[in-house]
Formats: structure tokens, C-alpha cells, sequence
């Protein structure tokens, strides 16, 4: 049976059948990822899930293991929308594999600011080119029946009192900015649900805003469901504006008082029908309405094959004086340096997180690749911050004598409620069947075997009262309180607590941590999140690096890696500075001192500064790559592919450069007094050069562009490739408006599109023109008649060829 496109006609008999305790029991979910059924009518309960690189399903559990995507960074810097709609198609394939029914994501709020602790599950600084990336998303996804949520609507571009923080914005800005992100997913692949955001636009927070009706339902036509971000929905009132979904359930501001609202006439049964009617066509959509049906046409998709892809493609190629690609049977030895070389990040934090089954890093993937050459590792430079978790191969479970740990959570009398075998020592409670709201205390225990000799860290990560014990013995007791007033930092990135303990080599150490569980309100009132692990050897910095110059002396070549970490980059607070963490500048310098051929890679989801970018042999931003990293990036290194990508933002000398960047709201307010300059409209106006500008990218061959013609709709250009070996370009186009009465970017981006050539092979390429390239907003979508300019090249600097376009 295929599906079929569900009008409120083909619901109004069921609307009939329910009563008004029916309708509001609909509206807010059973559980944290869950609707509520309706048997009685033939709806099922809905799935929602975390997205949007993966798709982790109602459980946060090491044992049933999600596909890890690359980053929307690493997606969105492929420009290709072709690779957006695959990798939405690859989600809904896990989605399905998981029982989900509806994604939550893309995530295409703009990277206002470089210091946005998001960045990394965002696409760009560019309205455009995201847009054009989350329709096609959210059309990979929705082809398999599986719901898409475009999120966070709207103006949620940073993190910082996220839940209280209102962005003040010109009416102007947000439609041709911000809304603009959001359109196209909309009116062109009819996203099926738009997720509201925790802010206040304007005075009015997003669950209850105007936005949500204008522009969105009267003038886009959308007839889906708007979910709120989790707890954002906070008052009955909310119930009078366009949002239909309170997630998460069962508790929440509509229920009881709802109906009562309702019933005092402060709330119109119409509001309500209104809001059930989509959670039916959305239902009918999914598949969980009787009489409805998913399509049953699913394609074969090798996805683990696709993160390895998807990574190098969005690999940025910054500079590279002649040393990449490498030839890899002309290897001896590599020198592979860097923390996250052998701990790399394959995401960002916060909800965003899945777990994968593995993790190839950059130097399984090098080894790998270089099977007759000698890779040697030095660490070089500590980048974690605070206990990282303790590999399966050295836990073992003391109940089972198995691989891994015991998990039990205890009444305050000391009963056992509940206990679980687990394979990982970084555990999150968000949903299933754990008694979070009933225990008292949780217990985490586990026989660890160190593989080396040291004097260590032992700890946990979380909120509450901890007690740290070894082989009995009782090595702290601290209370722990969460930094800030964030609930989603509090439970996915906790402070640490730790203490000192001597290892031996082989001998087994009895670990057992303590929490007293504390009591939560609201929506995360059933949640837990707990690491028990290691801190990093801080003890001598300076020979961490001695160690690496000396590895890298000896080498060939050297590859360092460095990057960000879980404390950096994610959800739930704001980053406070572009610097990389740690020692790795200095390391960064060291080891290009003892060898002139040293590549770096820079593994961190949003910009950072590299202050050294210019002496180093090559320079390569692979972003947060997924679970296949290590695989794609030596695919990159030694030319098996192109680095693929062109920056989807601007890449600051200096953080005190950067034209808009303060994220911390004041007096509970952030401004976005720029208007419509932000990004590389902004570095423009302010005239000041970047290290690496939008749309910036290096090839493994060359390129030659001419010819540009332009229509009102659609731009052509010539395109060769005039080196020696096949590869990938990104052309763009930028129009500018240079005689106008109209306050305007400088130049801002009109269209793109991917080329993919033999050597020596030519083609036209046809760009297409985004629909409001010519507009700007005054109360409506409005023309300047005259003359515009387009300029057609390689970034936003780089533009060779021009045309001038009459538009009367």
C-alpha cells in the first residue's frame, strides 16, 4: 500500500469520535520520545528521535548502537545537495531500523556567531546555501516515511540562556535571514513537522508566537505538526497559537489544565481540533494511522559506506603547498600526533549524540591504509577535559565475569529496583525502562584492568552526591552542582569529580561509584547521565611535546590532529573563546619545526584559530567526520578521493576580528542589530580578510571558469578542468546591487552548484538561482527595478567572470 496524501477530510469521522480529554491527551506525549495511542480510532503511538547526524531511537544504550553521520558542518561544506538528500534517505533508513517515526532534525539555524556551542549541528552562515541543503534533507528523509523536523524555529542561534534569552530582530532580517533557512524545506519538500524553539522572538517566546502562524501556515502552506523543543512548551496559553505537539509527556504545561481551559472557553475547541487534525495527517503520513501506510520501497544503501563518503566529501582542503596528496607506496614512516589522532570526535554534544558499534580514529584509519609503512603515535598535547570513559576492553563485569559493568539503582532503604548489564561506563537515561524518579541511589561497578603503569585520575561526570571507591576503599565523597541554570548541560555535559589513584600494569582494580540521585522537576525529571572514567595526565606538558617532535623528527611525514573536545562543542552552552584547547598551538609549531612536511588536521565542528595556518605543509579541516573518520581521511590524504569541501563559513585570523560574535545575552536580551550583515555580509562590510573566506576550498587538480550567462531564474558558466587528475568543484555565484536605495549586503549568495570532471573535460554547468535573490523585504517581497550584477567563481572573493543582469 503506498502512502497517501491525507487531507482533514479523510479525518473527520475519527475527530468525531473523540472526546476533548481524548483530543488534549494527543496533544502532549506518554513518555520522552513517545505520543499517545488512540486505539480506538487506530492510531498508534508515534517514535520521535533525536537526530539529525544519526538516529539513536527511544534509548540512549550502547547496545543497540546508531549509524554516526558526519556532522551538518561536514555535510553542509560539501555543497552538494545530492549528498544532503542521500545522507536524509540514510536517516530514514535508521529510522526505520529502529521503529522512529519522525527525525528531529536538520538543525538549520545559522551560524550567527562562531562561538554558538551548536555550530557544529547547524550548516551555515548563509540563508541560502542552508536552505537549499535542509530541503533536500528533509526530501531524503520524508521519501520513506519518515517524518523530518526542520528545527529550531527560529532565531535560536546560540545557547546561553537558551530558555529565557529573547532575540530582538527587524522584521526584515528575519525574513530574508533566518525564516529565509527555514522556507524552502517548507514550501518545496513539505516537511512534516517544524520543531519550535526555547527563545522569545520579539518579546513573545516561540511556542507562543505569531511566527508560527504567519509566515509559516498562511503564507508557506504548511500543514504539519509544529513539535516544541522539549519542555518549551510552558503555559495553556501556548494552546492559543499555532503550536500543536508538547513534547515531552507525561507531565507538561497542557494536559488537566487544558481541558479546563477549554472548558472555561479561555482555549476554543477549535484550536485543539485544528492541532489533532495534523497529529492525524501526520500519523497517516508515518504510518500509524489505520488505513495508512509507509512506503514499502526501501533502497539498498551500504550507510556505513556512505558516512565513509559523506566524511571526505565535506573534507576543506585550506592550503597546501604542493604536499597532498600522498603516494602511498612511497611511505616509510608516518608520525601520526594528536589526542584527537587516537580519541578523535566524531560528533558534537548533547542531544545530538548517537552511539556507534565503532569508531574507525585517524590513526586506525592510517594504519589501515598504510599497511607496509611504520605509523608511529605520540599524544602530544592533552585535549580532553575532564573523566573520558574506560574502554570495554578493560572492564569487566563483576556479576557476569563478561566484558563491561553492573548498573543497579537502589531505594533509600538500600532495595535493588532495578539492575542491567552494560558495555560502556558512559551511560545516559533519557526514556526506557530505568526507575530514574524512584532511586535513590545508582551504582556503577566494574573490575578494571589498566594496560599501563601510572598514577591516575579516577572519577565520574554527573550532578548529585558521588562516592568514589577502590577495591573497597572509599577514595572521595563530593556533591557535585551543575554549572549554570541549563537542564540539557546539566544532563549531557556534568562537571567531573575525581581523585588519585596509582595503577599497575595487568592488576585489576574493583571500581565502584555511588550517586545519590537528585530529584528534578519538569520534562527531565526521569533522567540520568553518568561517566565513570579517567582523567588525562596533565602532570608534564613539555614532554608530551618533546615526544612528538622527536617521533616527527624521525618521520617522513607528519600528520597532527588537533581539535576540539565534549567541553568545547555542545549543546547547552556557548563556546568562550576560538582558541584550541590546551597546548596544540604550541605542539602545532614544535613538530612543523622539526619536519617542514607536516599536515594538520583540524577535527573540531565549528572555526577555530590557527595561528601557525601559514607555515604548515598542508592544512585540512574534516570537521567532526562520523563513526568511518579515520577511513575517509586517509582516503583524503592519500588522494583515493578529493577533499571535497568549501567553507560553509568564515574562518577568523583573529576572534577579535570577527564582525558579529557576542552570543551572551543582556538584561535577558540578544539583539541581532545587524540585521541582515552577518557572516561574510558582514567581514565584507567591515572590510577586514579572514584567514579563510566563504566558500573557500583547495582541489587536488585545477580549474577554469568562463562564459557567464544569466537569466532572472538561472546562471551558466563553462567549466574545465585543467589539471591532471579527475576531482570536484563547488561553482558560485554572488549577486550585488552596485546603484541602490536600499540598504543591501555588500554581496550575498544567489546560487551554487557541484561539478565533477575528468582531467581535461569541459562542460556548462547551469546553476540555479535561489527565488528571492532579487527580493528584499518590505512588508511584502519587493524588486528594486535596475541593474543587478552576478559574479560567478570559486569562494566569495575569488569571483573571475561577471555579468550584469536588468531586472525592470
Amino acid at each position: 500500500m503506498t502512502l497517501m496524501s491525507p487531507t482533514p477530510a479523510d479525518f473527520a469521522d475519527r475527530l468525531g469520535r473523540l472526546t476533548l480529554e481524548d483530543k488534549v491527551r494527543i496533544l502532549t506525549g506518554q513518555d520522552f520520545w513517545s505520543t499517545h495511542p488512540l486505539p480506538a480510532i487506530g492510531l498508534r503511538s508515534m517514535i520521535l528521535s533525536d537526530g539529525p547526524s544519526g538516529v539513536r531511537g527511544p534509548v540512549w544504550d550502547e547496545r543497540d548502537p546508531s549509524l554516526n553521520l558526519p556532522s551538518a558542518t561536514a555535510l553542509s561544506s560539501s555543497w552538494d545537495l545530492g549528498i544532503a538528500h542521500r545522507y536524509g534517505v540514510v536517516s530514514a533508513l535508521e529510522a526505520r531500523r529502529k521503529g522512529v517515526d519522525v527525525v528531529l532534525g536538520p538543525t538549520i539555524n545559522l551560524h550567527r556567531s562562531p562561538l554558538g556551542g551548536r555550530h557544529f549541528e547547524a550548516f551555515s552562515e548563509d540563508p541560502v546555501l542552508t536552505a537549499e541543503l535542509a530541503a533536500a534533507y528533509v526530501a531524503g528523509v520524508q521519501e520513506l516515511g519518515v517524518g523530518a523536523t526542520p528545527k529550531h524555529y527560529v532565531a535560536n542561534d546560540f545557547e546561553t540562556d537558551r530558555f529565557t534569552a529573547d532575540v530582538v530582530v527587524s522584521e526584515r532580517a528575519l525574513r530574508e535571514v533566518y525564516l529565509l533557512a527555514f522556507e524552502k524545506a517548507v514550501t518545496e519538500s513539505t516537511a512534516w513537522l517544524v520543531m519550535s524553539a526555547y527563545n522569545s522572538i520579539n518579546g513573545a517566546t516561540a511556542s507562543e508566537n505569531e511566527l508560527l502562524e504567519t509566515p509559516l501556515n498562511s503564507e508557506w502552506g504548511f500543514d504539519g505538526v509544529v513539535v516544541s523543543d522539549w519542555t518549551a512548551v510552558r503555559s495553556v496559553e501556548s494552546a492559543n497559537y499555532s503550536q500543536d505537539l508538547a513534547m515531552p509527556g507525561p507531565v507538561g504545561a497542557w494536559g488537566d489544565a487544558l481541558v479546563e481551559a477549554v472548558q472555561s472557553g479561555a482555549v476554543k475547541e477549535e484550536a485543539i481540533d485544528r492541532k489533532v487534525l495534523r497529529l492525524l495527517a501526520l500519523a497517516a503520513r508515518v504510518g500509524a494511522l489505520e488505513g495508512f501506510a509507509k512506503p514499502v520501497a526501501v533502497p539498498s544503501i551500504d550507510t556505513v559506506a556512505f558516512a565513509r563518503s559523506a566524511a571526505a566529501d565535506g573534507s576543506v582542503l585550506l592550503r597546501n603547498a604542493g604536499e597532498l596528496p600522498w603516494n602511498a607506496t612511497g611511505l616509510q614512516r608516518v608520525a601520526v600526533i594528536g589526542h584527537n589522532a587516537r580519541d578523535a570526535r566524531t560528533q558534537g554534544g548533547g542531544s545530538a549524540t548517537v552511539i556507534p558499534s565503532s569508531v574507525v580514529s585517524p590513526l586506525d584509519g592510517l594504519r589501515a591504509a598504510l599497511p607496509a609503512a611504520e605509523v608511529t603515535y605520540s599524544i602530544g598535547a592533552v585535549v580532553q577535559e575532564g573523566v573520558a570513559e574506560l574502554p570495554l576492553s578493560t572492564m569487566t563485569n563483576p556479576v557476569t565475569g563478561r566484558p563491561g559493568a553492573r548498573a543497579r539503582f537502589l531505594a533509600a532503604d538500600g532495595a535493588e529496583l532495578y539492575a542491567e548489564d552494560r558495555f560502556s561506563s558512559a551511560l545516559v537515561y533519557l526514556g526506557g525502562d530505568a526507575p530514574i524518579a524512584d532511586t535513590a541511589v545508582f551504582e556503577f561497578s566494574t573490575t578494571y584492568t589498566p594496560t599501563e603503569s601510572a598514577s591516575a585520575l579516577l572519577g565520574f561526570a554527573s550532578v548529585g552526591r558521588g562516592r568514589i571507591f577502590a577495591d573497597g576503599n572509599l577514595l572521595r565523597e563530593e556533591s557535585v552542582v551543575p554549572a549554570g541554570t541549563d537542564l540539557g548541560a546539566a544532563l549531557l555535559s556534568p562537571p567531573s569529580v575525581s581523585t588519585p589513584l596509582d595503577l599497575v600494569a595487568g592488576q585489576p582494580v574493583d571500581i565502584r561509584v555511588e550517586l545519590e540521585v537528585p530529584t528534578a522537576d519538569g520534562g527531565l525529571g526521569n533522567a540520568l547521565s553518568i561517566t565513570v572514567g579517567l582523567e588525562p595526565d596533565r602532570s608534564n606538558p613539555q614532554a608530551l611535546i618533546d615526544e612528538a617532535v622527536a617521533a616527527a623528527r624521525a618521520a617522513e611525514v607528519a600528520v597532527v590532529v588537533v581539535g576540539t573536545n565534549s567541553k568545547v562543542e555542545s549543546e547547552g552552552h556557548d563556546r568562550t573563546t576560538l582558541a584550541l584547547p590546551g597546548r596544540q598551538d604550541d605542539l602545532v609549531r614544535a613538530v612543523v619545526a622539526a619536519n617542514p612536511r607536516t599536515v594538520v588536521v583540524v577535527n573540531a565542528g565549528s572555526p577555530v584559530l590557527l595561528p601557525w595556518r601559514d607555515e604548515v605543509a598542508a592544512l585540512l579541516v574534516t570537521y567532526f567526520g562520523g563513526q568511518e573518520y579515520g577511513n575517509a581521511l586517509a582516503d583524503v590524504l592519500l588522494g583515493v578521493v578529493e577533499p571535497g569541501g568549501r567553507l560553509p563559513t568564515t574562518w577568523p585570523r583573529d576572534e577579535a576580528d570577527v564582525p558579529v560574535i557576542d552570543v551572551t545575552p543582556h538584561n535577558g536580551t540578544v539583539r541581532y542589530d545587524e540585521g541582515i550583515h552577518l557572516g561574510y555580509r558582514a567581514w565584507l562590510r567591515a572590510g577586514t580578510e579572514p584567514a579563510f573566506e566563504f566558500g573557500h576550498g583547495l582541489s587536488y587538480t585545477t580549474w577554469s571558469l568562463s562564459d557567464l550567462q544569466a537569466s532572472a531564474t538561472t546562471a551558466s558558466v563553462t567549466v574545465r578542468n585543467t589539471g591532471q587528475r579527475p576531482g570536484k568543484h563547488v561553482v558560485q555565484v554572488y549577486a550585488e546591487r552596485p546603484e541602490t536605495t536600499v540598504d543591501r549586503p555588500h554581496r550575498w549568495l544567489a546560487g551554487f552548484a557541484v561539478v565533477r570532471l575528468q582531467a581535461g573535460e569541459t562542460t556548462e554547468l547551469t546553476i540555479p538561482l535561489h527565488n528571492h535573490t532579487f527580493h528584499h523585504w518590505d512588508n511584502t517581497w519587493t524588486t528594486e527595478p535596475g541593474t543587478f550584477t552576478l559574479r560567478a567563481g570559486s569562494s566569495v572573493t575569488d569571483l573571475p567572470l561577471s555579468t550584469d543582469l536588468n531586472l525592470s
